[in-house]
């Protein structure tokens, strides 16, 4: 059995900004609030199974991982892991910018990278090492969740470094909107986003924002409870 609560720390978009609403509304979820939206109606209308489709998303809030979901290691606290992500914001360091396109990755649907990022590899890096203290060490059942034996030796490697196996150089950004679909189902759906996506015009996404969600027991949804820009580094 996992313990709980458990912590995420996460980009999600500004509050009430157009990708914000893009994703909280395809999700029918707004982690900021804790709150359920109603879904478009012209996508229920040409998907009638997008509750369905949504569901695993839906969770977790619409979000990019930086730091997976954790358990606080003992002796640590909630103030104290706010109070660090407070402490991150506040220290000056390249912002990522990065393409953003809707894709596909392991039968997922999500904003993705139109091409790889150094500096957001980087970045993602940083969070990683930051936070690591506060996370608990990963039970047997929460390591074999992340099925190592479909892992490379190197995730795997991470796994038990980090509690993640997608870190540093394995790490693939995505903002998920869809569960896993198969070929037949993914392709329209993906068409159907790929044209909403163009119509919010976003070209171009600074990553230069860290949330702290949190998850009170196994069937919550996570919540965002903090939010922090992060300062960028003069030039």
């Amino acid at each position: 059995m996992g313990i709980y609560p458990r912590y995420a720390i996460y980009y999600a978009p500004a509050p009430g900004s157009v990708l914000d609403r893009f994703g909280a509304d395809l999700l029918g979820y707004d982690a900021y609030r804790g709150d359920d939206l109603p879904f478009p109606g012209d996508v229920t209308l040409a998907r009638p199974d997008w509750r369905d489709l949504t569901q695993d998303p839906r969770k977790y809030g619409f979000h990019a991982t930086l730091k997976a979901p954790m358990a606080l290691a003992p002796g640590r606290t909630e103030a104290e892991l706010a109070a660090a992500c407070e402490s991150f914001a506040a220290t000056a360091r390249s912002i990522p910018m990065i393409e953003p396109v809707v894709g596909s990755i392991s039968g997922f649907i999500a904003v993705m990278l139109a091409k790889p990022s150094t500096e957001l590899v980087q970045f993602v890096g940083d969070v990683t090492r930051e936070f690591d203290s506060f996370r608990a060490p990963l039970t047997a059942g929460d390591r074999a969740r992340r099925n190592p034996e479909k892992l490379t030796p190197r995730q795997c490697e991470y796994l038990d470094r980090w509690g993640y196996p997608y870190v540093m150089e394995e790490f693939r950004f995505h903002m998920t909107l869809t569960g896993r679909l198969d070929e037949a189902r993914r392709v329209p759906v993906m068409a159907m986003l790929r044209d909403r996506f163009s119509a919010i015009g976003l070209k171009t996404l600074a990553i230069d924002r860290i949330a702290l969600f949190r998850q009170d027991h196994a069937d919550a949804r996570f919540r965002i409870i903090q939010h922090c820009a992060v300062k960028q580094m003069r030039n």
